[in-house]
C-alpha cells in the first residue's frame, strides 16, 4: 500500500468503526493491504461495497486498484445507513437521552431500533448515519470521551455555539447547521470540509 493511501484507508476504517461494522477496540498494529481487506470484508458482510470487494480480489494490491477500492468503499459507506449497528456503537459514546436529543428520537425508540424490534424510520436513520459519520471523523482527533465533549463545547466556526445546538428537532443532514458541523469535524481529521 502506498503511503498516500494510508490516510484514506485509516479514515475508512474509522468510519466502519463508527458505523459499528468493524469495531477497532484493539489497536491497529499495521495499516496494510490486510487491514484494507478486513475492512472490505466487514462492509461486504453488511451488504455494502460489494463492488469494492470484487475489485480488490481482481486487482490484488497494485496502488491504482487500492485507491479505487478505498474510494468506492468510502462512497458506499457514506451512502449506506445501518442504524441498528450505528446506534449500538453510538450508545458506547453517548447516553441514550443525549443520543436521542442529537438525532431527534426518544431513548426508548433508539433501544427498539438497535434491537431490531422496530424498523428505523428513514429520517431517523439518516440522522443516525450522519452522526456516525461525524463520530468517524472525530475519532481521528479524539477518544470517545473527547468526541462526546466536542458536541458540547462552543465553536467559533459555529458562531460561538456548540455543535449540538445546530442539531435540534427533526433536522436534515443537508440543512446548513448539520453541514457546518460535519465540515468542522472533517476538517479536524484532514477529510476536508463539505
Amino acid at each position: 500500500m502506498e503511503p498516500d493511501d494510508a490516510a484514506d484507508v485509516l479514515a475508512t476504517l474509522r468510519l466502519l468503526d463508527a458505523m459499528g461494522l468493524l469495531p477497532l477496540k484493539a489497536p491497529l498494529e499495521r495499516l496494510d493491504l490486510a487491514a484494507l481487506r478486513r475492512a472490505v470484508r466487514a462492509a461486504s458482510a453488511a451488504g455494502i461495497g460489494r463492488d469494492a470487494a470484487s475489485l480488490l480480489r481482481s486487482g490484488a494490491g497494485d496502488p491504482a486498484t487500492v485507491r479505487r477500492v478505498v474510494t468506492q468503499l468510502r462512497e458506499a459507506l457514506e451512502d449506506s445507513p445501518v442504524p441498528q449497528s450505528e446506534i449500538r456503537e453510538l450508545l458506547g459514546i453517548f447516553d441514550p437521552d443525549a443520543l436521542g436529543a442529537l438525532v431527534g428520537a426518544s431513548a426508548s425508540s433508539l433501544r427498539r431500533y438497535a434491537l431490531g424490534a422496530r424498523a428505523t424510520p428513514d429520517d431517523a436513520a439518516a440522522r443516525i448515519h450522519w452522526l456516525a459519520k461525524v463520530v468517524g471523523d472525530l475519532r481521528g482527533a479524539y477518544n470517545d470521551a473527547g468526541v462526546k465533549r466536542w458536541f458540547e463545547r462552543r465553536r467559533a466556526q459555529l458562531d460561538d455555539r456548540p455543535p449540538r445546538a445546530l442539531l435540534l428537532g427533526a433536522w436534515d443532514p443537508e440543512d446548513d447547521g448539520p453541514r457546518a458541523v460535519r465540515g468542522l469535524a472533517r476538517g479536524l481529521s484532514g477529510g476536508g470540509a463539505t
